[in-house]
């Protein structure tokens, strides 16, 4: 029979924000154990050699950062690089495209003016990312504090961008304020990344994956990360240790016990007794882990292709590649296409045609490539493919099928075929996801994500609640995607976890009511 250990904090799952939420708590002098089942840390922020024979580090999973706030990065002492892209987005269209700086100038406004005929779809445009700014200014500062109240953010915007982003599917503002199917696809798409559901569905969760997706750091920019998302875990684990944070790899949970003041945490080779647990994990592993049953399994709805070219393709509209594929490139996502596409998938069957967007990491980051490659005109591109939900791609026939009309999807739109260019590929459906990330139903954010506030009739107990964190065990907090504020590489969801443990410890006594506190983590 193994020996019990005792520590203040255990941490099931190594994520980055079971990273961070260890950092916080190890800084305020309390003893945590990070126990990760794969033989490294990061969960999906990670970099890795995809291709055999090929030097290429990709960002796998996970690729870009915007949610994660600047006075994290700082708190936390990160040594990071964050790159800005030139190009927001380019969506081609026939021998056109749509191509939308990162900051808006000629080239933006003659791009919109070719494709609409005048000047009303850019000034639709401006003023909706303009309302949709002051809700960000609002959002943005509240996600390292204890939950907003809805009214203390609602009364800071006008009622008009309220109401399209939080009461009325937001399909119904892209058809309100916007005149061109695809100018409203492009906008429309940020709120499906990740999500599955129709542009105009009433339970809102696009409204939400939409919100989340604009509102980092005030800006909503998504920037690259120098050396790829593994750079990011990097530095995460670096702090991790440094504070204390004791990381076990190869340590796969089978079971936690929960009572009212502690639980033990108990695997292949260890039992641990802890004051609390912060899970990681989905919170549908968790109810299993815990002996609870199940809520419904998450479903998720992307088809991740990664691959290296010998070069850019050409494009039919003569545009510049390098320009073209330094944002995000549409593919497939008027908003009549993607409507369509939903529609398919939600009656069971593969869309008949890719909607999806590639992003090309070493446009901006060169750094992910071995030096042979790096000299060469080789880029790296990632597909982030739109409602293909697990129940669609159930085997390897079906991924077969959906990489071939991505081929499909994007030759269309290019003056010469894609495949001659291809050096390496491989593609994750969300039972691949599944599969390598334990990540229920391969949803990348352990389920449907929720509005980052405090409803009307919500009242707060305990700093579980208060912080978002909160599972039906008032030592058993969660601290992964599947938290209040969680989805994407953020660090929100561990910063929230241990500043609710770091709240309650003055209440129910612990190692962290002394002077120990350290004054940078708290907010």
């Amino acid at each position: 029979m193994e020996a019990t250990e005792k520590h203040d904090v255990v941490i099931v799952g190594g994520g980055h924000n079971a990273l961070v939420a260890g950092t916080y708590l190890a800084r305020a002098g309390l003893s945590v154990t990070l126990l990760e089942r794969l033989p490294h840390v990061g969960g999906a922020a990670i970099s890795a050699p995809v291709f055999d024979g090929l030097d290429a580090r990709l960002s796998r999973y996970s690729y870009l950062v915007s949610l994660m706030p600047q006075a994290l990065i700082d708190e936390l002492g990160l040594d990071l690089e964050l790159r800005s892209r030139d190009t927001a987005s380019y969506t081609p269209y026939d021998d056109g495209g749509l191509l939308v700086e990162t900051a808006p100038g000629q080239a933006t406004e003659e791009s919109f003016r070719t494709l609409t005929g005048s000047d009303d779809e850019l000034e639709a445009w401006r003023r909706f990312y303009a309302e949709v700014g002051t809700v960000a200014d609002a959002i943005a500062p509240t996600l390292l504090e204890p939950l907003p109240h809805i009214g203390e953010l609602r009364d800071q915007v006008e009622m008009a961008i309220w109401t399209d982003l939080v009461d009325e599917p937001i399909g119904t503002a892209l058809e309100r304020r916007f005149a061109h199917d695809l100018v409203r696809g492009v906008v429309g798409t940020d709120a499906l990344i990740g999500t599955f559901a129709s542009l105009h569905d009433r339970s809102l969760v696009q409204n939400r994956c939409f919100l989340y997706h604009l509102i980092g750091n005030g800006t909503g920019e998504w920037r690259v990360p120098v050396g790829g998302m593994g750079a990011v875990t990097a530095e995460l684990e670096r702090v991790a240790r440094g504070a204390g944070v004791d990381i076990r790899t190869n340590c796969e949970v089978d079971g936690i016990d929960a009572y009212d003041v502690g639980a033990t945490v108990c695997g292949d080779g260890f039992v641990i007794e802890a004051d609390w647990v912060l899970s990681g994990v989905a919170p549908y592993v968790l109810a299993r882990l815990i002996g609870k049953p199940t809520p419904p399994k998450p479903s998720g709805s992307q088809f991740k292709i990664n691959l290296l070219v010998s070069r850019l393709p050409r494009l039919r509209s003569g545009i510049d590649p390098a320009i073209a594929f330094a944002g995000t490139l549409h593919i497939g996502e008027s908003m009549s296409e993607l409507e369509r596409a939903y529609a398919q998938a939600a009656a069971g069957a593969l869309p008949e045609r890719a909607s999806g967007e590639l992003y090309c990491h070493t446009l901006t980051d060169r750094s992910i490539l071995g030096p042979e490659l790096a000299d060469s005109g080789a880029q790296t591109l990632t597909y982030f493919g739109l409602h293909t939900p697990y129940e669609v791609l159930p085997d390897e026939t079906a991924a077969a099928t959906a990489y071939e009309q991505f081929l499909t999807a994007i030759n269309a739109h290019l003056a010469e075929p894609i495949e001659p260019l291809i050096l390496g590929v491989e593609h994750k459906t969300p039972a691949q996801i599944e599969d390598a990330l334990a990540m229920p139903g391969g949803h990348i954010f352990h389920g449907d994500l929720q509005w980052p506030w405090l409803e009307e009739d919500e009242k707060p107990r305990h700093p579980g609640e208060r912080w978002g964190v909160a599972t039906s065990h008032p030592r058993v907090l969660l601290c992964g995607s599947g938290a209040r504020r969680g989805g994407a590489v953020s660090g929100i969801a561990g910063h929230n976890a241990a500043h609710a443990i770091l709240d309650a410890l003055p209440i129910m006594g612990g190692p962290g009511t002394a002077d120990n506190v350290a004054p940078a983590s708290r907010h």
